[in-house]
Formats: structure tokens, sequence, C-alpha cells
């Protein structure tokens, strides 16, 4: 449905039998919407680290204080 709304955006008139019957000749395959999954576990037993840096980032000199942050970002 998503084919055709973007051909109908640019002026094409096709059906949907007729994307699917290029598609199936291309061998393409449509990829559904990905179900939502929490990546954070918000009860958790282990204890949360002390902040010992209380967002003061500015250091006297080098390898003193590390930061680091983590990211989920999709790779496929």
């Amino acid at each position: 449905m998503r084919i055709k709304a973007d051909l109908h955006e640019q002026g094409e008139r096709v059906s949907r039998q007729r994307i699917g019957r290029l598609m199936r000749q291309a061998a393409l395959v449509a990829r559904g919407k990905r179900k939502f999954r929490t990546t954070t576990k918000v009860k958790s037993s282990r204890p949360v680290a002390e902040n010992i840096l209380a967002r003061e980032f500015t250091a006297d000199g080098p390898n003193q204080k590390w930061v680091t942050d983590i990211t989920y970002l999709p790779t496929r």
C-alpha cells in the first residue's frame, strides 16, 4: 500500500495487483514494520552506579575522567 501511495503522489496510476505482479517478477518482498521492543529494564535488581562526576566533565589532565554513551541503532 505504501508503494501505491508513493506512486499516486508522483502522478502514476497503478493498481495493487500490478505492483504485486511486478514485485513477484523482480523477486522483491515487502518488509513489514518491526515490533517495538523495550531495550531498558526498568525493574532491575542491580544497583545504579553512583554519579561521581556530577556533570563536571572537565579535567585537569588526560586520562582522569572517562565517560561513555550507549546508543541503540538498528544495524540492518
